[in-house]
């Protein structure tokens, strides 16, 4: 019963942990109460990108005339969408499994806790309990769906992401709180598949945390497929004593009542801190989150955490990260810190998003004076012949030393291209240098070179 390391949760942030412990020659455990990988792989990114997959495979359809296809007509079966999703997420929970296995990792099944002695207390599914001991023990408890007063989930009317995920018959109409990520994905899924849906935001715009230019592009293209956009606006209740959801809305024209079937709550995650033993251990907390430090060592000597429970992005890939750069530091490796300003956030609506490093308005901000780049896919040829030509890329550069400070894609596939931006970023990569290097033709991935040129007033192709 006793190990190394012991992580508990088992999410991206912890079986990426427990890989890279467990190669640096740690001997390692995992607790999970539920299933391996965690929200994000059972729940959250893996899931939701198959519904999203065949939605736009519906759409395709509905639109093959334009490629010079005829097609008799094609219907969404939800059920089987559905379907669909959960065998893409069971089938890669699986492979979590193979891969404890592979690296020896032993993985114990029920809900970990921290003890006095600074151990983990874990209690099984039929309420049994067993202690287990080890000099390193990591949290990775992960998120799960904030709620707001005016918006209890009852899974049933007011839904959150998981029940979207899970629903057993397709709304006709529906309200989504939240333009983040998830409300923004969850909008374009049962849009296209011909339910109607109006996003309510609190801010001034929706999909606040990007780009001004990206928010502007994708309320036009949401608002020209059929969806609703209220923004600065507020649900202060709902009533679901009716047959739908009577939903009202504090707009800046006033109260307005929304009548749908379904309410969708997407306004964030809240970390999962309560009930694993933080205070029986003395482990310091700050608005809902562990404190930690560069390298995930919280005030008490032997606990670290990583992941959706600290102050970094709520984001799968920089819970790995963290994960890693935490146990090479465990085993006496020199890991870097992690820069959170180069971390890319994706967005996989569609059209996707995607976006690494500075706004314009923050570079700004933050002092610099810049050059700004943009080149729409309308102008690009691979674009063009995929059916893809909205949205654009967009770059911006420090104007005195040509460091690249950030960039925000709107687009067909731009997910795959942002890590070009990180690493360019990463490398201390200039303006000059990226003009300099040819990218291949034709390709989406050209309008970055051509968006840098634009800033640098070298543009060919506008």
């Amino acid at each position: 019963m006793q190990y190394d390391v012991i992580v508990i949760g088992s999410g991206p942030g912890g079986y990426v942990t427990a890989i890279r412990a467990s190669q640096l020659g740690l001997k390692t455990a995992v607790i999970e109460k539920e299933e391996l990988g965690g929200v994000c792989l059972n729940w959250g990114c893996i899931p939701t990108k198959a519904l999203l997959k065949s939605a736009q495979v519906f759409q395709y359809i509905q639109h093959a005339k334009e490629y010079g296809i005829e097609v008799s007509e094609a219907k969404p079966n939800f059920e089987q969408m559905i379907k669909r999703s959960r065998e893409v997420a069971h089938g890669m929970s699986k492979g979590i499994k193979f891969l404890m296995n592979k690296n020896k990792i032993e993985v114990i099944t029920g809900f970990g806790k921290l003890t006095k002695d600074k151990k983990v207390e874990v209690t099984a599914g039929d309420g049994s309990k067993k202690i287990y001991e080890a000099k390193h023990i990591i949290l990775a408890t992960g998120g799960r769906a904030r709620e707001l007063p005016s918006l209890p989930i009852d899974n049933k009317k007011i839904i959150g992401y998981r029940k979207a995920m899970v629903l057993e018959q397709q709304p006709k109409s529906m309200v989504i709180v939240g333009s983040g990520a998830i409300g923004v994905e969850f909008a374009y899924f049962y849009n296209s598949i011909g339910t109607k849906v109006t996003i309510v935001e609190f801010m001034p715009r929706i999909v606040p945390l990007e780009d001004k230019d990206i928010s502007a592009q994708l309320e036009k293209i949401y608002k020209k497929n059929g969806i609703e956009i209220m923004t600065s606006s507020e649900v202060t209740h709902v009533d679901t004593s009716g047959e739908g959801c009577k939903v009202f809305v504090k707009t800046p024209q006033g109260e307005k009542v929304l009548q749908v079937d379904t309410v969708l709550s997407a306004v964030g995650i809240t970390a999962n801190i309560e009930g694993i033993g933080l205070e029986e251990v003395g482990v310091k907390t700050d608005k809902g989150k562990v404190v930690v430090d560069e390298f995930y060592r919280t005030n008490v000597a032997g606990i670290y955490a990583i992941g959706d429970i600290t102050p970094g992005q709520a984001l799968a890939h920089v819970a790995s990260a963290e994960g890693i750069i935490c146990v090479e530091k465990i085993a006496g490796h020199h890991p870097e810190p992690l820069d959170y300003n180069n971390i890319p956030g994706c967005t996989y609506c569609v059209p996707e998003i995607a976006s690494v490093g500075y706004t314009e308005d923050k570079a700004i901000e933050a002092g610099y004076k810049v050059k700004v780049g943009k080149f729409p896919f309308s102008a690009s040829g691979k674009a063009k012949a995929a059916g893809a030509s909205d949205g654009f890329v967009k770059v911006i550069f420090d104007a005195k030393y040509g460091e690249f400070l950030g960039a925000h894609m709107i687009g067909a596939n731009v997910t795959e291209m942002i890590g070009e931006v990180v690493v360019a970023r990463k490398l201390e990569t200039t303006g000059h240098e990226i003009i300099k290097s040819v990218h291949p033709h034709p390709t989406m991935s050209e309008a970055i070179m051509e968006a840098t040129a634009a800033a640098y007033e070298e543009v060919i192709h506008l």
